[in-house]
């Protein structure tokens, strides 16, 4: 390599760090915004007074937001630009975090879901920006490693936030479960409910504050306008002669739209009913423990940067992600919730706090999750070539899984019982282990 050609290799690299930066501040803030559901979700079946089935819908209006958003999010990029968009998707966020406020007072389930919807409506905005961007500011053949660095921060965030909003929001009322204030009679459980209510309202607007100062920032940062896709590039063939017209005529990319819908619904269920489930087992905390999952979902994209593709490659890594969460799914079923042994095994000689084995495997499932979106997007995209870009809104429509499975999972629970109602993630699995050996792999549908 001649030094003319490394000197511009380091000078683009030098050149992309900064909006690298940028996004993957965006992709902590999407983070800490989607994973702090996890921690709502038991919080306002306390404050509703919620089924789990009710409980789960914050998780659902949330996720909704993305299916139906999404086509409107694109327009409004074509319009005002991709930087200019994540702004007003951060302005839109505030606008959700205030509308915290009425629902709090009011403590009216409908409008924390009104909020909820803004809320992913505004995320749904910046992810449909900043996403492109982690694949265009950089050689295509790293993008899967960019992929996961951001997942890092995202993760990380999802660390951080159900303890933030513990340490904030509960304050001095830390170990409150849906047990402890169904045991309190009146008028000590609505004095709670009406505490626990009101401690929404000033993180939520300190939280709207930050956020209008994000935005600022970003609209006055140096990050480059990305250019419009391509729309010229070259029909491709199906090996018969006959040029494809649909992304329908592309099995891999259709099936691997279903896995990230199945996958998006299994990590929501992970992050976000390991809480709810814990909480109904009277376990001290609940609202922090989507922590334990995004913990063990950090480790996975440790691991993916170390290993992908040095010592192993994607679709290995998927097919590792399926069987580990078949494995950990049926534990979950069968293992004890008295035990606390896997957790002091793991973890406990640390001094972190233990879990019972099945809250803990629940948890685990953040392991198996981590490598899966970053493996199935590139083996889904692979060979679309002007397709590429519908291929993509493909898959990113598949994050409305988050909206549905949770849902089931609630229903079932009242049905038969939380413990058991794990057992719905397990074909789920198998179906992410199909696509890892075969379905990828697929040409077409005969």
């Amino acid at each position: 390599m001649s030094t003319t050609v490394m000197t511009d290799d380091m000078t683009q690299t030098q050149s992309n760090l900064g909006p690298l930066a940028i996004i993957g501040a965006l992709f902590f803030i999407f983070g800490f915004v989607t994973w702090q559901n996890g921690a709502l979700v038991p919080y306002l079946q306390i404050v509703c007074q919620l089924t789990d089935t009710e409980a789960l819908l914050v998780a659902v209006t949330f996720y909704f937001a993305f299916t139906l958003m999404a086509l409107p999010s694109a327009s409004i990029l074509e319009k005002i630009g991709y930087k200019n968009g994540m702004a007003v998707g951060l302005l839109i966020l505030v606008v959700g975090f205030l509308a915290y406020i009425p629902a709090a007072s009011s403590q009216e389930f409908g409008l924390f879901l009104l909020a909820q919807f803004i809320i992913g409506s505004g995320l749904t905005l910046l992810q449909t920006a900043a996403n492109p961007y982690v694949v265009k500011i950089g050689p295509s053949e790293s993008a899967a490693v960019r992929i996961m660095f951001m997942g890092l921060m995202n993760k990380g965030a999802g660390v951080i936030a159900p303890l933030a909003f513990t340490a904030v929001v509960l304050g001095d009322m830390t170990g409150i479960t849906a047990v402890s204030v169904a045991a309190m009679v009146e008028p000590e459980k609505s004095a709670m409910i009406t505490q626990l209510s009101e401690g929404l309202i000033n993180p939520y607007i300190g939280m709207a504050v930050v956020f209008i100062v994000i935005a600022a920032l970003l609209k006055a940062s140096s990050l480059p306008e990305l250019p419009n896709v391509n729309t010229h590039e070259e029909d491709l063939d199906n090996g018969n002669g006959k040029s494809k017209t649909s992304i329908m005529h592309f099995p891999s990319l259709v099936l691997g739209a279903i896995t990230i819908f199945v996958y998006v619904g299994t990590e929501v269920i992970a992050g976000d009913t390991i809480g709810l489930f814990a909480s109904n087992l009277g376990v001290a905390n609940a609202t922090s423990l989507t922590s334990y999952t995004m913990a063990f979902m950090l480790i996975g994209y440790t691991l993916g940067i170390a290993l992908i593709p040095r010592f192993i490659n994607q679709e290995k890594a998927l097919i590792a992600s399926a069987i580990s969460g078949l494995i950990f799914s049926m534990f979950i079923v069968f293992s004890s919730t008295e035990s606390y042994m896997v957790s002091e095994v793991l973890w406990g000689w640390t001094g972190i706090p233990t879990l019972p084995d099945t809250i803990t495997f629940i948890a685990l499932l953040g392991l198996s999750n981590a490598l899966v979106w970053p493996a199935v997007w590139p083996l889904a995209l692979e060979g679309l070539g002007k397709f590429t870009s519908k291929g993509s809104a493909l898959l990113i429509m598949g994050i409305s899984g988050g909206a549905l499975l949770p849902l089931i999972y609630g229903m079932l629970s009242e049905s038969i019982d939380g413990q058991s109602a794990y057992w719905m993630v397990v074909p789920i699995y198998g179906f992410i282990l199909f696509y890892a050996i075969k379905g990828h792999k697929m040409k077409s549908w005969k």
